[in-house]
């Protein structure tokens, strides 16, 4: 058995006569024997060493004197082969009949059944692992390492005496490190760095000495951004290897040093990434669906064709060389038919792209353009990488979109794009890859694209492109009719689709009846040729065509901003039930003026909805419709959203004092139903409250945002909740309504404060209360008071504080308001723990806990435990504080508030460094960067503190210098205290 990996006995495969025994055994821990889910009696010590030495055999027999040895080595006592004897006949008690079979003087375990030995099953999946990343499914291998490595229990054969089992020991503990190793090299080839960095900053503190650990923490950290921890992890490993053991590190690590110093590029990026042939994982097929009907474009789909082929390796006689990048890009006007044409043609070249296709809209028709770093998100995602490893800005995810793509054959669509500028950062760059892009603008100055001019069909390809729709019976018997038809529609694919699709769907019409409606529609051809009226001129034939609830649904649902609209809001615009909303809906997608989006949303395509909008600004019949059909959307999110905040909060009266709505909204009685509606609601929640900056709604649509604050504390749809915030507080102050200014203005506070912008938020929330006070509108001074309490407290100005927090909770309590209270009371225990009176700290939060508990509040109890935590902890009663800090950290966890579960990771941190378990507090502590939290830079500057003290401790100093020089430059530009206490850390370091 001298084998790196310990065999064990075979194992029966499925399949055998015998029917599978079901005995279970463990030896990647405690050695424990079960049958089905009952634990078997395994006897002393020395009995479990012998039934470990027989299962860890190969099935082989074992002599009397090789387990005497095994068990007791030199020292064995005078009775040991009795002793040998007894342990086997107590064990073939236990076990089934036939497993432990005397043999040639000794003993052997046979016949186990599949999966009966936790190593066995943990070296298959090694195995198939192996295979996996042979093939390059990464994806595929990391899955099986974590399942074999999540098959330990702690140390191997824990317990068990006796020599063979202590070397066995260090073999499974030395293979589990290996495969540990390996799984981690995958993480990073995956680009899974950012999350990889807390898992090595353990496993270094706990492994000092073993250098590919050390080796992989640094590429982690140089590809997260940390260049200097990344050096400083050498420069602490090669001390330690001097002290402890008189050598310098081996060549690999020495390499990667002077790679990092070089800023060698090939480092930059995962090595091959690219390799991983897993479609769910990373080999993206997001193009739309072909329409089944396509008719015609012969000449431009060879051409581009040929384009695709150029990239592929395929292009023959393309003059390239090679392959290439290659670049196409159809320009034409609305509805001639480009989406539908470029996705044709993509589709045919799928299998030149075996690496993936990937497919957006850049909405480049609309008044908001699709902002390439949000794309970019989008496609990194779609790739394999990780949230947490997606860079913050474009140039960033531009260069690890590019570095992703090289060596793939990726083809990218990218479809309704505004201009050269927005698509410039979205293409590969690199040789077999291909784009596709659409737009209403020739990209004359996208350097090195092919341009393609789409102009509206022939006659032919019109007429063959109706046929099919409508049925080569109808047509044929009304060919001059079919081409009054298509000639009105001036050729236009989109418009003849729609025409198609309602004479297809009204059996009792002819054609000639088609168009006869038509011939006296304005002359289209005419406005063809100017501009974007021609695209209205396609659409009105459509439009003409339909029924007057039809019509009026068109129009009205135009109104509304935000990517879709659900079935629900829908019913709103109308006012109609939802199941006759339905049915127009549906009635609408089957003219092609709408799409159906997923099942109950739906979407107009961007030019439709303008023109949709021009429509219900020259159709509308009654003066007031529209301003209604926006009124009443707004009051269903109103109403819906404050139904969440009221199940999210029970008992917070804040409901009570929004403005009342005429429409009611979706109800829930699930909590998580309630989240989701919310989350998956928000672009379009505030997009419709964005839009209120005028009229009537502007004070429901500022407190539609104090109803969906989840939005922003969670740190989703952050930037969007702050723009519209920013865009309801000035039109308020044009308006001089200082009511709504007030809430808008409190609304952007809390914005600014998670993000750790407390200069803005702080003039904000002063001039909330300026303006509410005048308003004679007590509640958004409660909320104001609250952010400048915490920003004061933040920044040390703790007199200030205490008179905001107080004023916060007296004004709660005036309300009635009881979880606002007890908000107030652990905002005003993190006050006195930060004062240094740890007693009233410790009380005022667990005040505010019970009042949480009384009314059985979820993602506020989170907060509360928080409180009492952190309160706990200054005032020594650490496990007390570490319980409250864990169940905390599972409620944010529950209530998605990613935000939060950073700040409490990192509170964590602080508690184990401060009892001193600094691995655990590193580990922490590299999750809350991680993950991120609540308070920016300022919050950023604490952890990298507390992690810099970590990492001294474990001896890690030059790593810690660099979480403390870069921790130093953030506190000292958020202006705090804490900056000296960095420098006076840095000060011996730097020093020496």
């Amino acid at each position: 058995m001298d084998d790196r990996v310990p065999r064990v006995p075979e194992q029966k495969r499925p399949g055998s006569l015998r029917e599978p025994v079901t005995l279970r055994f463990d030896v990647l821990g405690p050695v424990r024997a079960r049958r089905g889910d009952e634990p078997l009696a395994t006897g002393s010590p020395q009995q479990r060493a012998l039934l470990a030495a027989l299962l860890l055999r190969e099935g082989r027999t074992a002599t009397a004197a090789e387990l005497i040895d095994a068990l007791w080595g030199e020292e064995s006592p005078s009775q040991a082969l009795a002793a040998v004897r007894t342990y086997a006949s107590r064990l073939r008690k236990v076990l089934d009949p036939g497993v432990l079979v005397s043999e040639s003087g000794g003993y052997a375990v046979r016949g186990l059944g599949e999966g009966s030995l936790d190593l066995a099953v943990a070296q298959e999946w090694a195995a198939e692992a192996e295979k996996a990343k042979a093939t390059g499914a990464l994806g595929r291998a990391r899955e099986l390492l974590n399942r074999a490595l999540g098959l330990w229990d702690g140390e191997a054969l824990a317990g068990v005496p006796g020599p063979y089992a202590e070397a066995q020991r260090v073999r499974l503990e030395e293979w589990r490190l290996g495969l540990l190793e390996s799984r981690l090299d995958m993480d990073l080839e995956q680009g899974c760095h950012a999350e990889a960095v807390s898992e090595l900053t353990a496993l270094t503190a706990a492994y000092p000495l073993r250098e590919r650990l050390r080796e992989l923490l640094m590429l982690a950290l140089y590809r997260s951004g940390r260049q200097a921890e990344a050096l400083a992890v050498y420069a602490d490993t090669r001390r330690l290897l001097a002290e402890e053991l008189g050598v310098d590190p081996r060549a690999g690590l020495r390499e990667l040093q002077q790679r990092i110093l070089q800023a060698d590029p090939d480092l930059a990026e995962p090595s091959a990434p690219q390799t991983e042939p897993s479609a769910a994982a990373v080999r993206p097929a997001q193009l739309p669906a072909t329409v089944p009907d396509f008719t015609g474009r012969s000449s431009f789909v060879a051409e581009l064709s040929k384009v695709l082929a150029g990239a592929s390796g395929d292009g023959g006689d393309s003059g390239d060389g090679g392959r290439v990048m290659a670049v196409s890009a159809l320009a034409g006007i609305g509805g001639v038919g480009k989406t539908t044409l470029a996705v044709h043609v993509a589709h045919q070249a799928r299998p030149a792209f075996p690496d993936g296709q990937l497919y957006v809209d850049l909405q480049g028709a609309g008044s908001r353009s699709a902002e390439p770093e949000t794309v970019l998100g989008a496609f990194l995602r779609a790739l394999g990488t990780a949230d947490s490893a997606i860079p913050d800005t474009l140039e960033e995810r531009a260069a690890l979109y590019r570095s992703m793509l090289d060596g793939r054959r990726v083809l990218v669509l990218l479809d309704n794009a505004k201009d050269a500028a927005q698509v410039r950062p979205l293409l590969p760059g690199t040789e077999g890859c291909a784009a596709l892009v659409t737009s209403r603008v020739r990209m004359v100055d996208l350097a090195g694209a092919h341009l393609v001019d789409l102009d509206v069909m022939s006659p032919e390809e019109a007429l063959a492109l109706f046929t099919k729709i409508v049925g080569e019976e109808r047509v044929a018997s009304e060919r001059k009719a079919a081409l009054d038809v298509v000639a009105a529609c001036g050729f236009l694919p989109l418009a003849i689709r729609i025409a198609a699709s309602r004479l297809a769907a009204r059996r009792t019409w002819t054609v000639s009846v088609l168009a006869a409606k038509l011939a006296d529609e304005r002359r289209r051809l005419d406005e063809l040729q100017a501009g974007d009226l021609a695209v209205k001129a396609t659409f009105e034939l459509g439009y003409g065509q339909l029924e007057p609830a039809q019509a009026r649904a068109f129009r009205l649902l135009g109104l509304a901003d935000g990517p879709d609209m659900s079935l629900a809001a829908a019913a709103a615009v109308l006012d109609l039930p939802s199941e006759e909303t339905e049915d127009l809906l549906e009635s609408l997608v089957d003219t092609s003026l709408l799409e159906s989006a997923a099942p109950g949303r739906y979407r107009f395509h961007d030019l439709v909805r303008l023109y949709a909008r021009a429509c219900a600004e020259r159709d509308e019949s009654f003066p007031g419709e529209r301003g209604a059909a926006m009124s009443r959307v707004l009051d269903f999110y109103l109403a819906t959203a404050a139904g969440v905040y009221a199940i999210e909060r029970p008992g917070d009266r804040t409901v009570t004092h929004l403005e009342p709505t005429s429409y009611t909204g979706l109800a829930f009685t699930d909590r998580t139903e309630a989240l989701d509606w919310l989350f998956l609601e928000a672009q379009c929640l505030l997009a419709c409250a964005r839009q209120q900056t005028t009229g009537n709604g502007l004070r429901r649509a500022v407190d539609l945002l104090w109803a969906a604050k989840d939005l922003a504390e969670s740190g989703a749809n952050a930037k969007q909740y702050e723009t519209a915030a920013a865009a309801l507080r000035d039109a308020a102050q044009e308006a001089g309504d200082v009511r709504a200014e007030s809430r808008a203005r409190t609304a952007l506070s809390n914005g600014h404060l998670a993000a750790g912008r407390y200069a803005e938020a702080d003039d904000e929330a002063r001039r909330a209360i300026e303006l509410a006070t005048t308003a004679d509108d007590a509640t958004p001074i409660s909320w104001a008071a609250t952010d400048r309490g915490i920003i004061a407290l933040s920044q040390g100005r703790h007199e200030e504080a205490e008179e905001f927090l107080t004023t916060a909770r007296d004004g709660y309590r005036a309300d009635g308001n009881r979880p606002g209270e007890a908000s107030a009371l652990c905002n005003l225990s993190r006050l006195y723990e930060r004062m240094n009176r740890p007693p009233d700290a410790v009380t005022l939060a667990q005040q505010g806990v019970e009042i949480f508990q009384q009314l059985g509040l979820s993602l506020r109890l989170a907060n509360g435990r928080y409180a009492l935590g952190v309160a706990l902890i200054r005032a020594g009663r650490f496990p007390e504080g570490l319980a409250q800090l864990t169940d905390a950290l599972e409620m944010f966890g529950s209530n998605r508030q990613r935000l939060w579960e950073g700040t409490t990771h990192f509170r964590i941190a602080q508690l184990h460094l401060t009892d001193q378990r600094p691995a655990q507090a590193a580990q922490h502590a590299e999750q809350a960067l991680a993950i991120g939290f609540i308070g920016g830079d300022l919050i950023r500057g604490s952890v990298l503190t507390v992690l810099g003290k970590s990492l001294d401790a474990l001896g890690q100093t030059d790593r810690a210098r660099a979480c403390w020089h870069e921790a130093l430059q953030l506190l000292e530009r958020s202006g705090v205290p804490e900056a000296a206490e960095v420098r006076h850390l840095l000060t011996p370091l730097d020093a020496s």
